[in-house]
């Protein structure tokens, strides 16, 4: 049996009454009974259950071994049971007389019986020091003995127990290892034992805080608790040999690490804010504030009271609100908060743990800010008793009058914001009064129009209200209703015609002077004295005229219903009636004449080119009748054909097919290829009928046997018309314009081309150090030429030396040859001109000058080389005392030699 030495003084009692509580076995050996060997099982324990908190065993004695028991709890919500008959709570609750007592059912699950044992809790007696003190004594924790059988009866030496919980104040400042309890086995008399403890806290993170003695069993914390981190480590202790072998079923050990007052109170907000409406009652709720405490709120130390230290501003009442010192719930509690008074309380309030102990508890404080909202306990009022306006007649979306009132609520909101509405004085509905969102005044508007000659002057009785009710006990005063008083004022308006338009039903082909009807306007300004006078507005055809003064209209041309400007039998015409008034103002009139139709058109063939074959088969000529008349001056038509010429009726006939066709026909059987013009007589049914010689121009043509025309040309009119002579001759004209511009183009091109050439700067042309003599070689002939002719020229051989018939033909013919000038070795610079124009003359009087050759000799160059240098002239003087100034009239090209040596001393 293993047992724990030396517990704490503060741990025996409980040991004890544990101890006192188990039951030990007599020794003597008794028959087996299945079910609960207790009626009533105990425990004692600490004030505060916690969850997860093993409290004891039951054991139930199953003789056979066979049964299959399940258990349960008659208080589930609190406590259960585990197969092996362990009793654990389900939650956290501090222990009272209602959880003192419940009970322990076990049921067969196959034969359904049931047993039941009940289970009490006491409280474990507490002494004062316990929470602040911990005994020098160490208590001793001994592994509780094993069943064991003797001659098949089972021998209880010993019940097993709960191992009560270790409680641990946090913060404790040692000395450290501090010594808990010392863990024993009564087989560490007959073996060597090793002890250890396994769990969070030990060997799991947070590791090291709890260690163990492997000799002695002593447990030890290693440093301060805290509970806020961890309020409850469970470890388990075990008991092996020196070969590792487990010698003692391990033993829970629960740590409960008791809770000191070392935190404040923290309030979730510093701030607060809440409304509240003014004119509230007391009772009314305005907000909740919370705190929070990290020490354990089932305890003293995380217990929260609240209350207000200030109010701000103290008016009406310096208490007009209240807490709940528990929920933090604040209240009013005072009658007269008034927005337009106050608009905003400020509260300090402190929150004090140790249910409010201002001794031991500690404190915080957060501000709540309570902002009075408003409520419709101010009625608008007019500023004014009457409001006058003017409008002008037939004028809308006018302002009238602004009528402006005064309001104590919040501005800009429903309780302050105004609407208007007319009680009397506009049954026609000819005024709205819109609100201004800014000013919140009325702004009368005309909406319908108004006529001075019905009414000169309109009294509105206008009502204003909020855009939510007034508040209960509140009444709308006198100042809420205002009259307005609006003058029209007379304009001056539009003569207007009646009716308009005026429809008349006239003939046509009336002549012109023919009164047809009187259209007058009306004077709507029954007040004003004016003259209306008409004028002609519109008239397409041009046929109407009117009367300035009394408003007669009159033909002033014949009238043809025909017309392209009549559209559906009637003619437009529109008139304009105008006053003499300030300012003068103008109405329009539409006549509108319905032309009735006589017979004055002549019906004509349709349509007026055909074509038909030589042979009266298989082809015919269906034709019809356009007359411009309608019914009854229109169809049906008679066709007939005239009685001359007499080819007529003896190479043709007509046959009527109805009221609207007829067929022409060839009558002989032959008719040679061509166009013909067949006059056909077409009368109407008009009354009198009217009749017209319409000509048909009829090509006759070869056809094949389906009756198609085989003749590629068709009806033309010989020659071309006017206008397409017109339009060849455009043509022709655009074309030379074309040609002519883009001559001009050119030109102006080139000369603009060459303009840019003398624009250029002789100084920064590159071609002054380049002359183009325009001379060309032989050829490829050319190429075998002999470069020491320009070293000596003078040493050339004489072309008589050759013999005859071995010469190139690109060579320089035999003829006397002119002496070219020899410049000296160092000539003078003053010469350089009389040199050049010498063997200029020179070489345009030789006979045997190029082209035969590209080889131009002009002087010699020195034996320096074969091919020397000719950017640089030797002079032997230094030509300080030459004039070089007639260089610049030999032009731009030697303008820079000018400017080389006829610069003085520069």
């Amino acid at each position: 049996m293993c047992r724990i030495v030396g517990a704490p003084r503060t741990l025996l009692p409980l040991l004890a009454a544990l101890l006192q509580a188990s039951v030990e076995a007599s020794g003597e050996i008794a028959l087996c009974k299945t079910g609960f060997p207790e009626d009533v099982y105990s425990a004692v324990l600490s004030q505060d259950v916690l969850e997860g908190q093993p409290l004891l065993n039951v054991k139930f004695s199953n003789c056979n071994g066979k049964r299959k028991v399940q258990y349960e709890s008659s208080e589930p919500a609190d406590f259960k049971v585990d197969a092996d008959g362990m009793v654990y709570a389900v939650r956290s609750f501090p222990l009272s007389s209602e959880h003192s007592k419940f009970l322990i059912y076990a049921q067969d699950k196959e034969t359904q019986e049931k047993w039941q044992v009940a289970v009490k809790l006491s409280l474990k007696p507490t002494l004062p020091e316990d929470s602040v003190k911990e005994s020098r004594e160490i208590e001793e924790i001994v592994f509780p003995r094993q069943l064991t059988k003797h001659n098949g009866y089972l021998q209880r030496q010993k019940r097993d127990w709960v191992i009560p919980p270790i409680n641990l104040p946090e913060n404790s400042r040692g000395p450290f290892p501090q010594e808990l309890v010392r863990i024993r086995s009564d087989r560490d008399k007959n073996l060597s034992l090793r002890y250890s403890v396994t769990g969070p806290g030990a060997d799991q993170p947070p590791t090291g805080i709890f260690i163990i003695n492997p000799i002695s069993g002593q447990l030890s914390v290693t440093k301060p608790l805290d509970r806020e981190l961890i309020a409850r480590f469970h470890l388990r202790a075990h008991a092996v040999d020196i070969n590792g072998n487990q010698v003692e079923n391990p033993i829970d050990i629960v740590i409960n690490v008791i809770d000191m007052n070392d935190n404040r109170p923290e309030f979730l907000h510093q701030v607060w804010n809440g409304t509240v409406p003014e004119g509230s009652k007391p009772g009314t709720y305005v907000m909740t504030v919370t705190a929070i405490d990290a020490d354990d709120p089932n305890a003293l130390n995380g217990m929260l009271r609240y209350r207000i230290l200030s109010q701000a501003p103290s008016s009406p009442s310096p208490n007009m609100f209240t807490i709940n010192n528990e929920t933090g719930d604040i209240i009013t509690v005072a009658a007269g908060l008034d927005r337009e008074k106050v608009q905003q309380y400020t509260l300090i309030i402190q929150a004090t743990d140790m249910e409010g102990n201002p001794t031991y508890g500690l404190s915080n404080t957060a501000t709540a800010v309570i902002t009075v909202t408003d409520v419709n306990d101010n009625p608008p009022e007019f500023t004014a008793m009457t409001f006058y306006g003017e409008v002008p007649e037939n004028r809308v979306d006018i302002i009238v009058a602004n009528l402006t009132v005064t309001d104590k609520d919040q501005p800009h909101t429903p309780a302050w914001n105004a609407v208007y509405r007319i009680s009397g004085g506009d049954p026609a509905g000819r005024f709205a009064i819109q609100t201004d969102p800014n000013s919140n005044d009325g702004l009368v508007t005309v909406v319908k129009p108004i006529d001075f000659e019905t009414n000169r002057m309109y009294v509105l009785t206008v009502a204003a209200e909020n855009q939510v009710p007034l508040a209960k006990g509140i009444q709308h005063p006198p100042q809420s209703t205002a009259t307005v008083s609006v003058t029209v004022i007379d304009v001056n308006e539009n003569p207007y015609f009646a009716p308009n338009p005026k429809i008349i039903r006239q003939e046509e082909g009336l002549h012109a002077g023919t009164m047809l009807t009187t259209f007058t306007a009306q004077d709507p300004d029954r007040y004003m004295q004016q003259n209306i006078r008409y004028t002609k507005l519109s008239d397409p055809a041009n046929w109407l005229k009117i009367d300035p003064v009394n408003g007669q209209i009159t033909t002033i041309a014949l009238l043809d219903r025909e017309s392209p400007n009549v559209k559906n039998n009637i003619y437009n015409a529109t008139f304009l009636a105008s006053d003499n008034g300030i300012p003068p103002m103008s109405g329009t009139g539409t006549l509108q004449i319905y032309l009735l139709d006589i017979n004055d058109n002549a019906p004509q063939v349709l349509p007026q080119e055909a074509e038909t074959c030589e042979t009266p088969d298989p082809n015919s000529i269906n034709i019809t009748a356009l007359d411009y008349d309608i019914d009854p001056n229109a169809g049906p038509f008679a066709f007939d054909l005239p009685l001359s010429p007499v080819t007529i009726k003896r190479n043709w006939t007509i046959t009527r097919l109805n009221g609207d066709f007829a067929q022409l026909n060839l009558k002989i059987k032959f008719l040679e290829a061509g166009i013909y013009e067949v006059p056909i007589i077409i009368t109407d049914s008009g009354n009198p009928p009217k009749s017209n010689i319409s000509i048909l121009r009829v090509k006759v043509c070869q056809c094949d046997s389906n009756g198609d025309c085989t003749d590629v040309d068709r009806i033309v009119g010989a020659g071309l018309g006017t206008g397409a002579i017109i339009a060849i001759l455009l043509c022709i004209i655009i074309l030379l314009i074309l040609v002519l511009m883009f001559v001009v183009w050119m030109k102006r091109r080139d000369k603009e081309r060459q303009a840019k050439q003398l624009l250029i700067d002789p100084e920064d042309d590159v071609r002054d150090n380049i002359l183009k003599y325009d001379e060309e070689g032989g050829g490829e002939e050319d190429q075998d030429y002999d470069l020491s002719q320009l070293q000596q020229p003078d040493t050339v051989e004489p072309d008589a030396i050759k013999p005859v018939g071995i010469r190139r033909l690109d060579e320089r013919p035999i003829h006397a040859e002119p002496q070219y000038p020899v410049r000296s070795a160092a000539p003078h610079p003053g010469d350089i001109g009389d040199f050049i124009n010498e063997g200029l003359k020179a070489a345009d009087n030789d006979p045997t000058a190029p082209p035969y050759d590209s080889l131009l000799v002009f002087d010699y160059e020195g034996s320096g080389s074969t091919a020397g240098s000719l950017s640089s002239l030797n002079s032997s003087s230094s030509g300080g005392d030459q004039d070089y100034d007639y260089l610049n009239d030999w032009g731009p090209r030697f303008k820079k030699l000018a400017d080389m040596y006829g610069g003085g001393d520069d």
